[in-house]
């Protein structure tokens, strides 16, 4: 395995050796910079509109009572759902993409966004769940495709094209199965079924930020403590194999990771689309880094999403879009851009 020119190993006290690059390291700190920056400037819009300073001066405990309520109750929240859930998607979609070794290896892709969509729907449109119930049904419905992607996908291993081709099918599958529920819908679950698909942050409270952040407690240093049997497994199983990595182990351990931190986002925000797909490549070349990137593309997802979220509520006038609609336009077009730029490489 190459070392990157630009890496340096760091000793901990403990005897542990850690390689850092210098440039990734600087592209993470302007991340979080970006990321904090936009989630002021978004808990300052809105109708009651708060300078950047008064934010900041609240968020440390010194805000009037009046400022202290629009800030920490009622804005607050939606901006750490922001971007726990884009961290998520982020984290979710270059664990994707490093398993798979494709760039088109995102959950949008593989399905299972629609399949935590159809776990959703069906919670809405056949037993008119609560909020609490459409959550539990699209994290169901999350796991129960990821599932059905690995294990259709399943023979002597998991191997990366042939994921995202199952993935594909999947996707198609669980698509239809969506329609067909919108179909069987009355008016009133149907226009809540169409808001909740479509993505937004729009009334997120505290209820969704504790299990996000409790999830991303236990899945994030799960992921870290294996990014070196990740970055190992790039350079294909048999290699990896006699370099002492579990490789099978190592792959579902990470999709189920994956899976779980991409079922939770969208069981947060509705299927906020196209993040997954995004941000792992943004974070891969800003940071110019060859693996998997996974803090830079962690915290791109974050920075994304809050921005993208900023940009719904300022960028069109009086009228305010869904989060989902920015990503969906903006991914879109790099969904086409990548297409291009893969096919003139050859590789697809």
């Amino acid at each position: 395995m190459k070392t990157h020119p630009r890496s340096r190993a760091v000793r901990t006290p403990g005897g542990l050796s850690v390689r850092l690059d210098p440039r990734a390291l600087t592209v993470v700190v302007l991340l979080l910079v970006a990321a904090c920056a936009a989630g002021v400037a978004l808990i300052g819009t809105g109708d009651a509109r708060i300078p950047a300073a008064d934010v900041l001066r609240t968020l440390a405990g010194n805000g009037t009572a009046y400022q202290d309520f629009i800030v920490n109750e009622l804005r607050l929240p939606r901006v750490l759902v922001g971007l726990l859930v884009g961290a998520c998607l982020g984290l979710g979609g270059a664990l994707f993409q490093s398993i798979s070794r494709n760039p088109l290896g995102s959950p949008d892709v593989l399905g299972l966004s629609q399949g935590s969509t159809a776990g959703a729907l069906t919670v809405i449109v056949l037993l008119s769940g609560s909020a609490s119930q459409v959550t539990a049904g699209a994290l169901a419905g999350g796991l129960a495709t990821g599932l059905a992607v690995y294990l259709l996908a399943w023979k002597q291993g998991v191997h990366g094209y042939r994921m995202v081709l199952v993935g594909i099918g999947v996707n198609a599958v669980m698509t239809a199965v969506n329609g067909y529920l919108l179909t069987k819908a009355d008016l009133v679950d149907a226009a809540r079924a169409v808001v909740w698909m479509t993505g937004s942050l729009n009334g997120r409270d505290w209820a969704q930020v504790w299990p996000l952040l409790a999830l991303c407690v236990v899945l994030v240093p799960l992921v870290l403590v294996n990014a070196r049997g990740l970055r190992m497994m790039e350079m294909g199983d048999d290699i990896s194999h006699a370099l002492g990595v579990r490789v099978q182990w190592v792959r579902l351990l990470l999709m189920v990771s994956a899976v779980l931190l991409t079922a939770a986002a969208t069981a947060a925000a509705g299927p906020v689309s196209f993040v997954a797909l995004t941000a792992p490549q943004l974070a891969r070349r800003l940071t110019r880094s060859p693996g998997p990137n996974l803090v830079p593309s962690l915290c791109m997802g974050a920075t994304l999403l809050v921005a993208a979220d900023w940009a719904s509520q300022r960028a069109f006038g009086a009228d305010q879009l869904p989060v989902g609609v920015v990503t969906g336009v903006l991914g879109g077009a790099y969904l086409l851009w990548l297409l291009v730029t893969e096919r003139r490489a050859g590789r697809i």
